[in-house]
């Protein structure tokens, strides 16, 4: 499949557009194409020339998506195959290494899309768990040689699929779900992070069960708690929280909307060791458990807002961005003087530079003097693909609020 010497369908670009092609950027938009071979079969292998037939690079078709071709080889004598997915997916393994040999850490992204030359699938680990995401047809097409590779490369208890319903379904994807090797995980897996202990459910949980992404940022944050009084909201399992505690704060509010998350929350706190006496879980919609502090006269030292994806398109930008301002606005009025905010937008479609226009919008509407003391990203296990800045989805600025 997909070798440069088959018959393989073609898809030719208009004249201009192989520019992003050959800077190795992996998606090619409808707008893009000129024409596509009447035989291409979506969900399989085709070539990409330019608009003179010149051969570009090979990649997954499907028309039914807005990236109608995702690319996954630029090498001419690189046949996409059984052998193909192994290299990728070894690949991506040894940029783990670090974290595979740390004792103190076994939960962690294995396979990161795109960045890891792998489009629409990710693989996460959770002890002896793997939890994956298949969100591209491309991918879909090869689920069975992803999971064999996986079982003979990791040998795993158990590999578990968790759908991305709003990707599975731009793809023309049905949602699938379930045990797709060995065993049914157990309703909650104990991970090690950093030494510190949680549970996962990795069958109900946000995304694949834990905000793998955050684990650089909780440490940092938690680092700067030392007699503090902290405010976490969208707590989610209370990752932070521990943190926070383990850095020496006096107490820390958690407030998510989901009952089943802040349960596990309580699990997690006393998993590691902290009294009911420094922490507080509020079921409600953050917004306007912020809104009831501020008319109470509520101050603390740290805020920490990591909420949803409040936008997963261009359309939604404008809302999202009223949201952040919103949120961002608040929680600095709860901030004591030299107070410090960490606040993150996990919205792909919002970028750096929007996010921290939004920012100084809510300190200006808030009169306080804002210093940003720090820029926060997703982990090394989630790499920015330098060609795909896409990949560079997590925003985080940490601030001292004046």
């Amino acid at each position: 499949m997909g070798g440069r010497g088959e018959m393989t369908a073609q898809v030719r670009l208009k004249p201009g557009k192989e520019r992003p092609v050959l800077h190795r950027h992996p998606w090619i938009f409808s707008g893009a194409i000129q024409n596509i071979d009447a035989t291409a079969r979506d969900g399989e292998v085709v070539e990409v020339t330019d608009a003179t037939g010149q051969w570009l690079a090979r990649g997954h078709l499907n028309r039914r998506s807005q990236i109608v071709v995702r690319l996954l080889t630029w090498d001419p004598t690189e046949a996409v195959n059984r052998s193909f997915w192994c290299r990728r997916l070894e690949r991506a393994f040894l940029g783990r290494s670090l974290l595979a040999a740390d004792a103190g850490t076994n939960a962690y992204r294995l396979v990161h899309s795109e960045s890891d030359g792998l489009p629409g699938l990710i693989v996460d680990r959770y002890a002896d768990w793997l939890a994956v995401q298949f969100s591209t047809l491309g991918i879909e097409g090869v689920r069975e040689t992803v999971v064999e590779l996986l079982q003979e490369m990791t040998s795993p208890a158990g590999i578990y699929e968790r759908a991305d319903p709003t990707a599975r379904q731009r793809e023309g994807l049905p949602i699938s779900e379930g045990v797709l090797a060995g065993k049914e995980p157990p309703d909650v897996i104990e991970i090690c992070e950093t030494g510190f202990r949680f549970l996962v459910d990795v069958r109900h949980g946000q995304k694949t069960g834990f905000y793998l992404d955050q684990r650089e940022n909780r440490r940092i944050v938690g680092s700067l708690c030392q007699g503090a009084r902290v405010l976490n909201a969208f707590a989610y399992t209370g990752a932070f929280a521990v943190y926070a505690l383990a850095g020496g704060a006096v107490s820390v509010v958690n407030i998510d909307t989901s009952r089943e998350a802040l349960e596990l929350a309580e699990r997690n706190l006393a998993l590691n060791g902290f009294s009911e006496d420094r922490y507080e879980l509020l079921q409600g919609d953050v917004f306007k458990v912020l809104r009831d502090y501020r008319a109470a006269g509520e101050q603390f030292d740290v805020v920490v807002l990591d909420p949803p994806k409040f936008a997963t398109t261009q359309g939604q930008v404008p809302s999202a961005a009223r949201g952040y301002k919103d949120i961002n606005l608040l929680a600095m009025q709860l901030l004591r003087p030299g107070g410090l905010l960490a606040t993150f937008s996990c919205s792909g479609v919002v970028t750096l530079d929007l996010f921290q226009k939004i920012v100084l919008g809510a300190a200006v509407d808030a009169r306080r003097d804002v210093q940003i003391i720090g820029r926060l990203s997703q982990g090394p296990d989630h790499p920015i693909l330098l060609s795909f800045p896409e990949s560079e989805y997590l925003k985080g600025l940490l601030c001292r609020v004046w």
